[in-house]
């Protein structure tokens, strides 16, 4: 396991990921997956083109949160260039500005993502579900967190 300061920047998925996660994304977009999987697309920066990820929304104290973490993903160096995602789920659909969460400000909310998703996300982090939030600290850049706020 590598050390929670030396934990890998971004984690490509494999093969059979990548084609689980589009086939998830699919009925994420259907509305038939947990309530807090949505579909996001994003505008890709080079091509124009629209790219659809699955991702695990949160609300923490009212604000809709999203974390990425497998690090500086293409859905978030796209969403960063455009500072716009659209989520989706059966028949909802909302436009979303990005507000980035300052690193100072990421443990707690690490934290609760890991503790809250164990079973899909712990392979991203070096350190294990239930730690305490001092251990998020070393690696709050490695993973990019937004606040949504709607358009």
């Amino acid at each position: 396991m590598p050390s929670p300061v030396n934990a890998a920047k971004y984690q490509p998925p494999s093969t059979f990921e990548a084609l689980f996660n589009r086939t998830f994304g699919f009925l994420a977009g259907l509305g038939l997956a947990p309530s807090f999987i949505y579909l996001l697309e994003v505008r890709g920066r080079k091509t124009g083109k629209i790219y659809r990820s699955p991702v695990n929304l949160m609300e923490i104290a009212g604000k809709r949160i999203l974390v990425a973490p497998r690090g500086r993903t293409q859905w978030v160096r796209n969403a960063e260039a455009s500072n716009e995602i659209v989520l989706k789920r059966a028949g909802f659909r909302q436009t979303f500005a990005l507000k980035p969460v300052a690193d100072a400000d990421k443990p707690p909310i690490l934290k609760e993502y890991l503790d809250r998703y164990a079973s899909a996300v712990k392979k991203f982090f070096p350190i294990p579900p239930g730690s305490p939030v001092e251990t998020f600290r070393p690696i709050a850049s490695n993973y990019p967190v937004f606040e949504l706020l709607p358009k």
